[in-house]
């Protein structure tokens, strides 16, 4: 409720600051059907209907199964979200593109479409899950996306020291406070002014909407939009003072 109390209309009016307002009218309200969309979302489809089971194994977990299809309905990100990032990504170009809990690849897929001249890294803990996103990988015939399989809790900080600088990372990996900010924390140290992060889930629960705010306060953050299912961040110098906005999507 709060929510949509304080939202801004997602048309722009009102908006001051030229970047959010073209992120509203060239990114957030982009109505083309790009290439990839129906592709994608055919395949979406498909996992919707696999009626076959697999074993979830997650580090330091307990294993469990599951169906294709009832892991596609709970864990996929809704279409109009994924073709967000898809148009994020055309629209800002960035050629280091990190995605923590890759699941059954399909916002994997979406990015890594939207530029095949970007790099993809994507890290899932579940071998199950991570096999299966390989396979959708592989029928869409994307070579630009590198999947890391393991605890990202551990390999995450390996792939950061190798040098990397991410331009836009999904933070997708676990909806709990405490990993929610330590990734945060992890990737403040390697990011640039025109670094973009995104998370899924700030308004999952009271201990997210507390990350939530606190990323948001961070001094290094200068601009953040809510989204409700999802909350992109900015880091961009240009602005002057810290701006918070949330909007309907």
């Amino acid at each position: 409720m709060r929510y949509y109390i304080t939202a801004s209309n997602g048309k722009g009016h009102g908006v001051h600051s030229p970047f959010v307002f073209d992120f509203i009218e060239r990114v957030l309200n982009d109505d083309r059907q790009f290439y990839a969309y129906k592709q994608i979302e055919n395949l979406r489809q498909l996992l919707l209907n696999n009626q076959r089971t697999l074993e979830i194994d997650f580090p330091k977990n307990a294993s469990a199964s599951g169906k294709v299809a009832v892991i596609a309905r709970s864990a996929l990100m809704p279409v109009k979200f994924g073709q967000l990032l898809f148009r994020m990504v055309d629209r800002y170009a960035p050629s280091q593109i990190l995605e923590l809990g890759t699941s059954l690849g399909i916002t994997s897929s979406y990015m890594a479409m939207a530029n095949e001249n970007a790099s993809v890294t994507t890290m899932e803990g579940s071998k199950a899950l991570a096999n299966s996103a390989r396979e959708q990988f592989k029928k869409l015939g994307i070579r630009n996306c590198r999947l890391m399989e393991g605890n990202i809790d551990e390999i995450l900080p390996v792939w950061l020291k190798e040098g990397r600088e991410p331009d836009m990372v999904l933070i997708d990996a676990s909806h709990f406070y405490a990993p929610t900010m330590y990734y945060f924390r992890q990737l403040l140290e390697h990011i640039n002014d025109s670094s973009i992060l995104i998370f899924t889930g700030i308004h999952k629960s009271a201990e997210m909407e507390q990350a939530w705010r606190e990323i948001q306060k961070d001094e290094a953050v200068t601009l953040s939009i809510d989204l409700f299912f999802i909350g992109i961040i900015f880091f961009r110098k240009e602005f002057r003072t810290k701006q918070h906005i949330t909007i309907r999507f």
